[in-house]
């Protein structure tokens, strides 16, 4: 019954995401039907759990969202918030001074247009590995897409799997990238950002080629169904004003130079570590993102009108836009923090235990089945690690292995329909889910699965 619970409070979320409901109400909603489960079916580890962290507390519905619920958010907001609040920070520098859609033109130029869906996978790819916000990566670059889209005439079906394929499949997950995913890994596991550098790289490339052709692969096949950018058949049609977007005449940064600070962000984060005299290339993210917001803005100052007054509204927004995406998230881990503590939870874990699989596949189940109720990458991460980081380690698996298997397997089921961020993109294109979500599912949860098939043979060989 416990793990029937677990599966219906999966289903209500997304149900209530389907409405578009705010994270900020569907995680405490659904946390509270989670709680009112187990005290109906007498789960005695809610119970305890709500003593362990109180002993003068009465066990409830209200004791559990405050004393697990909240801390549950609240560690996450502790342990993440700079990482999120850096990488907004320079996602805005590099909105407002033109710096991301310098690079995204520059990366289109390369192919005259051609392959388009493809690129702009690579563009949104490009900017999360430098450092910039998903969530932040999403405003940018949708302007530019569109417009991309605009000219190759494409439909625009394919324009939030080209946007977010980018973003949170590879780009989160390969060696040396300083996205939040390996940052948990890091924290979690004290691993290196490039844990199993050899097998993790064969497996990014294995995994961008594949949703490089299926993206290409879609849009011939739409356009050849007859599917092209004006499409009287979508729910949502574009404005008179969207569809003039036109980047041609802007003046923009240089690539040359718009590339310099994701470099250094890169360099800084992946450089040599204990080695006198280069202690500038043995960054923690949150500094090497820091000192390529720095950069940023000393290379491009001037790109900000009225001076002063000018950046601080570009921060502000960075700032803000750090707030909602960590408070989105970290609430979402709340309601995680409740679910693992259901006798449920206990249950599908012991389940998995019992079911004959290696190791390495049990890591991947679990964080990926994590991801899948939390609705988030990172926050489905947090929680498997917080939970089962023991267990694991008990397995005897390598833990630059467990690193790399969790960082993808988070990035699989987290892609459900009821994932927050997919939700927010969605809206920004004018599209439904039932309009764009097959080809996000494909490369953001299928591909993601093969890539983990072709990992886990090479991690079973002991390469590195």
């Amino acid at each position: 019954m416990g793990i029937l619970v677990l599966f219906l409070a999966l289903v209500l979320f997304g149900v209530l995401a389907f409405k578009q409901l705010s994270a900020l109400l569907l995680a405490p909603i659904v946390s509270i039907f989670v709680l009112v489960c187990a005290f109906l079916l007498s789960d005695a580890n809610i119970p305890a759990a709500i003593l362990a962290e109180s002993a003068s507390a009465k066990p409830g519905i209200l004791s559990g969202l405050q004393l697990l619920f909240m801390k549950g958010a609240s560690a996450y907001v502790k342990n993440y918030f700079l990482v999120f609040f850096v990488g907004a920070l320079f996602g805005a520098v590099y909105q407002f001074t033109g710096a991301a859609e310098s690079i995204a033109i520059f990366m289109s130029g390369l192919t005259k247009d051609k392959y388009v869906a493809p690129i702009i996978m690579c563009i949104t790819g490009v900017l999360t590995f430098g450092g910039v916000s998903g969530f932040v990566v999403f405003f940018v670059i949708y302007p530019i897409a569109l417009e991309m889209f605009k000219r190759a005439n494409l439909s625009r079906r394919l324009l939030p799997a080209a946007i977010s394929a980018g973003t949170w499949t590879w780009s989160m997950t390969a060696p040396w990238s300083p996205s939040i995913q390996n940052v948990i890994a890091m924290k979690s596991l004290g691993t290196p950002a490039e844990a199993a550098p050899i097998s993790s790289f064969i497996t990014t490339v294995v995994e961008f080629l594949l949703i490089f052709v299926f993206l290409e692969y879609r849009a011939r096949k739409f356009t050849k169904r007859g599917l092209l950018f004006e499409d009287k058949t979508l729910t949502n049609q574009l404005t008179a004003e969207e569809m003039a977007v036109s980047t041609k005449g802007k003046d923009l940064p240089s690539p040359v130079i718009s590339f310099i600070p994701i470099i250094l962000i890169l360099g800084s984060f992946n450089g040599p570590r204990n080695v006198p005299g280069f202690s500038i290339f043995s960054q923690k993210v949150e500094a090497a993102v820091m000192l390529g917001v720095v950069v940023a803005v000393a290379l491009m100052y001037k790109r900000i009108g009225n001076g002063v007054k000018g950046w601080l509204k570009v921060f502000n927004k960075g700032a803000a836009d750090s707030g909602v995406a960590i408070l989105n998230t970290g609430i979402v881990v709340g309601f995680g923090t409740i679910a693992q503590n259901t006798q449920g939870f206990k249950d599908l874990v012991g389940g998995l235990e019992k079911m004959s699989v290696s190791p390495m596949v049990f890591v991947m189940i679990t964080v990926a089945v994590s991801a899948g109720a939390c609705g988030s990458a990172s926050g489905g991460m947090a929680v498997a690690f917080n939970a089962l980081t023991s267990k694991f380690l008990e397995l005897g698996i390598k833990l630059e292995y467990v690193h790399r298997i969790g960082a993808i397997a988070a990035g699989t089921l987290d892609t459900l329909p009821h994932q927050g961020a997919q939700i927010t993109l969605l809206g920004i294109c004018k599209m439904t889910h039932k309009e764009a979500y097959y080809d996000i599912m494909v490369t953001q949860i299928i591909i993601p699965f093969i890539a983990l098939a072709v990992f886990i043979p090479l991690a079973s060989t002991g390469m590195m």
